[in-house]
């Protein structure tokens, strides 16, 4: 047999989505009304989302079934190949067996059309006629791009204003799909009025474009917000990553991973590729499941874990969350979607009570693993991705080092295909390492809320 991929068929698909919630060391903690400094109800939600997916957020059933409008979306790229990284191992000379789950196959060409389809689906059911969103990279904008022109929504996308000038064609990939983009913060609202008043030259964030599209969505009856990270729901969607991966893992005839490893932003495609795995973890399997971020916008690595707002301008409810602060600004570093000043609960509950590793990469290091998969494997990593293949091949040469035959699986989220500016600086000498100094940490941290 051919081992190099792992291909499932269309009636392998799965046909629920698996829900961690019910298998957590402990609960949530719930999310908090900043006004009241009171858990929240669905009725505080829906303004913003559509019903069905509010109790997915909520849900403590273990298996959700996936709609078969749905599966017959998912067929477009689904289910994705699980690769066996021969090439890689034999540069590396390790004894490891390393993996990737290719995410990069969907249309956008990353694992965020695993929720964009169902959002603008449950959105289609409830009769909204426009969804807005931010996006940082460009790669969440480009999946509800490609979902809405599906499904007839239209689309309102505020895209980070450094991405929106460093990632041209995520933007022209987005138009082409039907949406309008901004370039965040905007005049558009009161939020981007708000931060463009302060600083007229800001590079723009991922809470402060979050606010803009809360705002647009609670402020125009026919439209809702859509999210393509952190939350419950965008987990639960992702977890198709993961339950394929276990299947594929026994057709190619491994038990279990020894290590998973997914870069992190938000969390949703670490997440989903790790939470199906995390029971077997839970029961006392020996499994290593390591979350990748830069050292610009370390929040698993750096951050408490507290309270605080999904945005800037503070229109979210209060989550239980590892943070930077939601009045944090990043760098405009190339890791793209890895800017986030907060991590989705779930990861963060995981990471807090050592399910879950967190580890941290400067910016040259991570273009050189990409560089390293590229001529190897031959595909062009998103920077975001490289993260994870730069922890991939740090482990798998520890395996060389200690003689270790381990099984080594990362989620490959998305390929690089509109960031060759970010290669171009690297390939020419001029892309700075950059680690965020505490003290813009601890400035950051001066604004979080306290909840008792």
């Amino acid at each position: 047999m051919d081992d190099t991929k792992i291909l499932l068929s269309e009636k392998e698909l799965p046909q629920k989505w698996y829900n961690i919630q019910p298998d957590l060391p402990e609960p949530l903690a719930p999310p908090i009304n900043p006004q009241t400094k009171q858990p929240i109800g669905p009725q505080d939600l829906a303004p913003i989302f559509p019903m069905e997916l509010i109790k997915q957020e909520v849900s403590q059933e273990r298996w959700i079934e996936i709609p078969d409008e749905l599966k017959n979306v998912y067929k477009l790229w689904r289910p994705s190949p699980l690769v066996r990284a021969h090439r890689l191992e034999k540069f590396l000379k390790t004894p490891a067996r390393i993996y990737y789950k290719n995410e990069s196959v969907s249309p956008p060409g990353s694992h965020k059309p695993n929720t964009a389809v169902a959002q603008a689906y449950y959105n289609k059911k409830e009769g909204v006629k426009r969804l807005s969103t931010e996006t940082g990279a460009g790669q969440w904008g480009s999946a509800l791009s490609f979902a809405c022109n599906l499904f007839g929504l239209k689309c309102t996308v505020y895209m980070v204003k450094v991405s929106y000038e460093q990632k041209p064609y995520r933007k022209i990939m987005m138009k082409t799909w039907g949406s309008e983009v901004f370039a965040s913060p905007t005049n558009l609202t009161n939020s981007g009025k708000a931060v463009l008043s302060k600083d007229p030259d800001t590079p723009g964030s991922l809470g402060i474009a979050i606010s803009e599209a809360v705002e647009d969505a609670a402020t125009h009856d026919d439209t809702k917000y859509s999210l393509g990270s952190v939350l419950n729901h965008v987990v639960l969607h992702q977890s198709i990553v993961g339950l394929e991966t276990q299947k594929q893992l026994k057709i190619a005839g491994e038990k279990n991973p020894d290590i998973l490893i997914g870069c992190v932003g938000g969390g949703s495609n670490f997440a989903g590729l790790a939470f199906p795995f995390i029971p077997e973890k839970l029961k006392g399997k020996d499994m290593r499941i390591i979350a990748v971020e830069p050292t610009s916008c370390p929040t698993l690595t750096k951050g408490p874990f507290r309270y605080d707002f999904g945005d800037t301008a503070e229109l979210t409810p209060l989550v239980m969350m590892y943070t930077l602060g939601h009045s944090f600004v990043p760098p405009p570093i190339h890791s793209g979607g890895l800017r986030y000043h907060g991590c989705a609960p779930l990861v963060s509950l995981l990471v807090n009570k050592k399910v879950i590793e967190a580890v941290a990469y400067t910016q040259n290091p991570v273009f050189e693993s990409a560089i390293i998969f590229a001529k190897t494997e031959g595909i062009l990593p998103a920077p975001e991705t490289a993260h994870a293949i730069k922890c991939v091949i740090d482990e798998a040469i520890k395996c060389r080092e200690k003689k270790e035959e381990k099984c080594i699986v990362m989620n490959f989220s998305g390929h690089g295909h509109f960031d060759l500016s970010a290669y171009d600086s690297y390939l020419s000498g001029k892309l700075k390492d950059y680690e965020l100094p505490d003290k813009k940490i601890s400035e950051a941290l001066k604004e979080l809320p306290e909840i008792k």
